[in-house]
């Protein structure tokens, strides 16, 4: 049996079926006012529990963990979500348990409908939230995970509320019908460090109480295991442990390859919260910090103090190491309430990032502004996203002068900083050397360059085969961007989940790439196998890969020699 590894590491035990809830049934009431009484009870005890599981899970996991059930607050007082149900009741009679399922149905139907991960995500969440709601009116109780043993959790789905009440010292791993790499749950699960393994389509098979192995890293799930493999399992735990322990042996030691060529290892955040996983897994600078998490999850626009606060903060934590700010990055599939984007039929190729930001000076000059405040704290970079155009960069550049008087009129300081781009769109990498005159460096992001490149809508389960980074194409594009970036004197890194890639870092180290910067988890791996490497050996691989013609034969030949 076989699914998606999403989170490292070997588990084994007895199977626990996490039982669904029996939906509620069809049910009219002619007291539609108790109902509602029954439904403001319900969302006051659930608004409670909600905040209980934001501390506990900010505290035992993480705060951007935490976050989510901080967002599924802000949705359980949302009006057009509590409005609906309250109409269904008053209008129809619904009983409360029912006029929720209802409003459930159809919130996740069109959220799923919408076709990208982060509207997915969304519909997970309003489904946690409605199913929290429908527990206590029906009065089910939490499940209780009492076992002698470790157990191994498998379920169609689980929710974040599932996944951060789950005791973690009686959990084995997860395993689930449906879900990906990004889902909540998978995050949740890599940080507790809890094997999981997601999109089982057979999971049926699977039954209360068998023994299984898995293997949160491949996805192979064997059902009771022989003794000669529960032995290889067994060799295959102690290895991990072992090579945990080593890697943590790395933790001060410089990304030097075998032959002294220095590379810098940097993370990926989204929120300053994220710093304490950065520090812990000692990532050498911050390679993309997502601004957007300022923007999500609120009514109106973020200020400029507190802007310039989460900015600042992240700069001094990291004192001298570099720290890269993407600039606003909404729109596609990141969509903002109270901003004035249009219904798009292709929203990924449309009015997005940098197109927006600048289509809206006064929205960007209060970024731009808090960046250069910060700038006096740390080492900052300024990096403009979906950049195509030469245009864009120069138009960027006359608003941070502006900027720049602004500040000094009010007797406001800033400091130095770079300016860079990311590398996302195919046009910005063919035309890379004339960019590259105008920046101080380039970021590779590659997770829009292949699906640009590739023409493939990376949500598109149908052509999923299709979205690969192991392209001759994408790899001809990278190569060229970072020889267009050293021949102009700039550094060139990566902030796209290829960075992270084990089997693709022999590849870019070859190329020349000067900064990677992946998940904090990622970093001391990717540190071991740098310092395993010699530029000479490099350039023999990178140019037996050139060779071949088919994204098929290079993800072979790579994977097969990363084994």
């Amino acid at each position: 049996m076989k699914g998606i590894g999403a989170s490292p590491g070997f588990g084994s035990g007895r199977v626990f079926i996490k039982k669904e809830f029996n939906e509620p049934i069809l049910k009219c009431v002619d007291d539609f006012e108790s109902e509602l009484d029954q439904l403001k009870w319900s969302s006051d005890l659930l608004m409670e529990k909600l905040k209980t599981l934001e501390l506990h899970t900010t505290e035992t996991i993480g705060a951007e963990e935490g976050e989510i059930f901080k967002a599924h607050q802000m949705m359980l007082s949302d009006p057009e979500l509590v409005g609906k149900i309250k109409q269904l009741i008053r209008e129809k009679k619904y009983d409360a348990s029912y006029a929720v399922k209802v409003v459930k149905d159809e919130m996740v139907a069109l959220f799923l409908g919408l076709d990208n991960d982060y509207m997915k995500e969304r519909a997970a969440d309003i489904k946690d939230v409605c199913n929290g709601l429908i527990k206590l009116l029906l009065g089910i109780e939490d499940i209780d995970y009492h076992s002698e043993e470790p157990i191994v959790i498998v379920a169609h789905d689980l929710t974040p509320s599932d996944t951060a009440s789950i005791p973690k010292d009686k959990v084995s791993g997860f395993i689930t019908a449906i879900g990906g790499v990004t889902s909540h749950t998978a995050i949740m699960s890599r940080t507790l460090e809890i094997p999981a393994v997601v999109g089982v389509s057979d999971i049926s098979s699977l039954e209360d109480g068998q023994y299984v192995i898995f293997d949160g890293s491949t996805g192979e799930i064997t059902i009771d295991p022989s003794e000669v493999l529960l032995t290889k399992h067994k060799v295959k735990v102690e290895a991990y442990e072992q090579e945990k322990i080593l890697l943590q042996s790395l933790i001060g030691k410089e990304s030097l390859s075998k032959d002294g060529r220095k590379v810098e290892l940097a993370c990926n955040i989204g929120h300053p919260d994220d710093l304490e996983y950065v520090l812990d897994n000692d990532g050498e600078g911050i390679g993309l910090f997502r601004s957007e998490f300022l923007y999500m999850n609120r009514s109106s626009m973020p200020s400029e103090e507190e802007q310039f606060t989460a900015y600042k903060t992240v700069l001094e934590q990291m004192k001298d190491k570099p720290v890269v700010i993407r600039t606003l990055d909404v729109g596609g599939d990141k969509q903002l309430s109270y901003l004035d984007f249009p219904k798009e039929e292709n929203p990924f190729l449309g009015y997005r990032a940098i197109r927006y930001c600048l289509d809206h000076p006064e929205l960007f000059k209060i970024q731009l502004r808090a960046l250069l405040r910060a700038s006096i704290y740390g080492n900052l970079k300024i990096m403009l996203p979906m950049i195509s155009s030469l245009d864009q960069i120069n138009r960027t550049k006359e608003l941070l002068e502006i900027c720049k008087q602004e500040l000094t009129d009010k007797g406001q300081e800033y400091d130095s900083y770079e300016l860079g781009i990311m590398i996302e769109i195919p046009a910005a990498a063919i035309i890379s050397d004339q960019l590259a005159k105008a920046v101080d460096f380039f970021s590779i992001g590659t997770n829009d360059l292949i699906q640009y490149t590739t023409a493939v809508d990376r949500m598109n389960e149908t052509i999923s085969e299709l979205y690969t980074p192991y392209h001759p194409a994408l790899l001809r594009l990278i190569q060229t961007v970072i020889k267009n970036g050293h021949k102009a004197g700039i550094w060139v890194g990566m902030c796209g989940e290829v960075a992270g890639q084990q089997d693709m870092i022999p590849l870019l180290f070859a190329m020349g790439l000067d900064e990677f910067s992946m998940s904090p988890s990622s970093v001391l791996k990717s540190r071991a196998l740098i310092r395993s490497m010699d530029q000479e050996s490099a350039n023999s691989l990178l140019e037996e890969v050139m060779q071949f013609d088919n994204a098929k034969e290079i993800k072979e030949y790579l994977q097969k020699r990363q084994a």
